[in-house]
């Protein structure tokens, strides 16, 4: 089972089909991936695999079928982690750069100030190399589109930010609630 999880992984990291000096884009990949699960549902159906083989290779074959769809879409996109180490690489240079700008340590304040549009500014930026590309992008936006997206990502930090507070600051959320609803019902008295 291990050496099927490491040939997904190389299949999907696209290191297979460099060694076979094919283009790396969500076509090809998807060929290669499909091409291999149909192999492994193979592996299920022969009888010299013993029982509890034959249940983990139906199982990793079930979720490689229902994650497909996932798991191919993002090779046409230049730059774009691909695995966990790239991944987790991208968002500590996010901290990185936030950490010179700021000189702190801790960047909870920042990605509650900013919220995910710091990744996407750091993803642009490592994507275009100068600032007249991103500008002239940005500028291609129609005004509502832009005013729609900024409406989502104001949703999605509003509702990080109600998330900080009930976790971090319990007492002063609750007051603030109460102090809110007493202003909207005087007539009803709080209970204590």
């Amino acid at each position: 089972m291990h050496t099927r999880v490491l040939e997904a992984e190389r299949i999907l990291s696209g290191d297979a089909l460099r060694a076979d000096k094919v283009p790396v884009t969500n076509a090809t990949v998807g060929q290669y991936f499909d091409a291999w699960c149909a192999t492994l549902r193979d592996q299920v159906l022969q009888e010299h695999e013993s029982a509890s083989e034959r249940r983990c290779l139906s199982h990793f074959v079930h979720v490689t079928d229902n994650m497909r769809p996932q798991l191919i879409q993002c090779y046409e996109v230049e730059g774009l982690p691909r695995t966990n180490n790239d991944m987790e690489g991208f968002i500590r240079s996010l901290k990185t750069r936030y950490r010179r700008i700021s000189g702190r340590k801790n960047w909870n304040r920042y990605l509650l100030r900013y919220g995910r549009r710091v990744a996407y500014y750091e993803a642009q930026v490592r994507l275009i190399a100068s600032a007249t590309e991103v500008e002239a992008q940005v500028r291609g936006i129609s005004h509502r589109r832009w005013r729609t997206a900024r409406a989502e990502q104001h949703a999605c930090q509003e509702e990080q930010l109600k998330q900080y507070r009930v976790r971090h600051r319990r007492t002063q959320f609750l007051a603030s609630l109460e102090a809110r609803w007493a202003e909207t019902t005087p007539r009803t008295p709080l209970l204590p």
